[in-house]
């Protein structure tokens, strides 16, 4: 029994009850009723955890809203650079980057180097007391450190380890790094936003990433409930398909050089060394000054080739890249496929319909077969029966009154 007027909180890792730093009990689901020293003041996830080895905006906007509900947020950042976006400017704060500042709130930096076998260690004892790792590294990348799930799940089976890619753990595009813009294009997006019989245009702020953030925030809470009722951890699969537009001579190309080594990479591949030793382009925040005379020097090279050549060039280089896909080619790309991202599934009106497939995927469970979209009140008996224990008699004097209705292919009841 617990004691009376105690102070408890719940223990995500064991999924019982604390009692004064103490586990006590077995596991088991913690009541809703559960004592608390200031119920008005609680948050939802207060006392859990958050190991955040994300930068820039998809996985930080995801942890910050985790830190928002009361979760502790443990950054950990490169030692001397930190997160990419610390230098993402102008506007600056002071010293400070306006972008980045508006994405990490209510977190605690830790600065550690991962490719050293001590920093290493750190992160896995900090998984061990941690409940949730997220993660925005390309994929195979930190399983070489030794810190992708299956390491980690071996000292830390409780974690829900989420991680945010380009375009998923596996498939044809899996390698590649993946910015918001350039998943918008291969989506098809930028095709479909602007003047018609216009240019494509990219949205005024990172959509895709801010949606991936929200799907990763839902898809840890997901995981934490989903722990709680097996003990067990498991490994969520969240990318940002599920930078500026160049034209080229047959159509869009959008490149992401979003720091300084991709800006060298990316003139490399252009074949353009007079902009490498060009002083208005030797940091991100002079090119941003002197954007407008770098884009016009870029866009003349990139319309010198075809899209399918740069796509050739850029194959491997490290920088987020991809081409402005139509609503046609979305659906016909092999990542896409890949993905599982269109479902088809046999509608009862209209026959074999094509939709877009879920965002995430989680290692410790698959998505049941679809069920299309329903009929007006096609489960309107059902219902009634199964969730209010209504008999027969009781749903047919409904339905004959008119209080609740079902299509005419269900009627049961004269």
């Amino acid at each position: 029994m617990l004691a009376a007027g105690a102070a408890y909180r719940f223990c995500w890792r064991t999924t019982c009850v604390w009692r004064l730093g103490s586990c006590r009990g077995s596991p088991r689901r913690l009541r809703s009723s559960c004592p608390s020293p200031d119920t008005d003041n609680v948050k939802p996830l207060d006392g859990v955890k958050i190991l955040d080895l994300t930068r820039v905006l998809a996985g930080p906007f995801s942890t910050m809203n985790l830190g928002d509900l009361g979760a502790e947020v443990i950054k950990v950042e490169r030692p001397g650079a930190g997160d990419d976006t610390r230098t993402w400017g102008p506007p600056f704060v002071g010293l400070e980057s306006i972008y980045f500042l508006s994405v990490n709130r209510n977190k605690k930096s830790i600065s550690v180097n991962i490719k050293h076998p001590k920093g290493r260690q750190i992160i896995r004892e900090l998984a061990a007391v941690c409940d949730v790792l997220v993660e925005n590294y390309v994929p195979g990348k930190l399983s070489e450190m030794g810190l992708g799930y299956e390491d980690l799940k071996e000292v830390a089976p409780h974690i829900i380890y989420c991680s945010i890619t380009g375009y998923g753990q596996t498939g044809p595009m899996s390698a590649r790094a993946g910015y918001d813009a350039v998943a918008s294009a291969i989506s098809g997006l930028l095709h479909i936003t602007g003047p018609e019989d216009g240019d494509p245009v990219r949205p005024g702020v990172a959509m895709t990433d801010l949606a991936t953030g929200l799907f990763a925030t839902g898809s840890i809470l997901a995981g934490l409930l989903q722990r709680h009722r097996t003990g067990r951890g498991l490994h969520i699969d969240c990318n940002l398909l599920s930078s500026q537009a160049f034209r080229t001579k047959d159509g869009y190309l959008v490149v992401g050089a979003g720091n300084d080594q991709h800006f060298v990479t990316m003139c490399k591949v252009l074949n353009l060394p007079s902009l490498l030793g060009d002083p208005r382009y030797r940091t991100n925040a002079l090119r941003v000054q002197n954007r407008a005379e770098l884009v016009a020097l870029l866009s003349a090279r990139f319309a010198e080739e075809m899209t399918r050549t740069w796509l050739s060039r850029f194959e491997g280089s490290g920088i987020p890249y991809g081409p402005i896909n139509s609503m046609q080619e979305v659906f016909a790309e092999p990542q896409v496929l890949h993905n599982g991202l269109i479902m088809e599934m046999d509608h009862p009106t209209a026959g074999k319909i094509s939709v877009p497939g879920p965002a995430v995927r989680y290692s410790g469970f698959t998505m049941a077969e679809p069920k299309p979209p329903p009929l007006l009140g096609q489960h309107t008996v059902e219902v009634l029966k199964t969730s209010l224990g209504y008999d027969d008699s009781t749903i047919g004097d409904l339905l004959r009154a008119g209080v609740v209705t079902q299509p005419k292919s269900n009627e049961q009841f004269p």
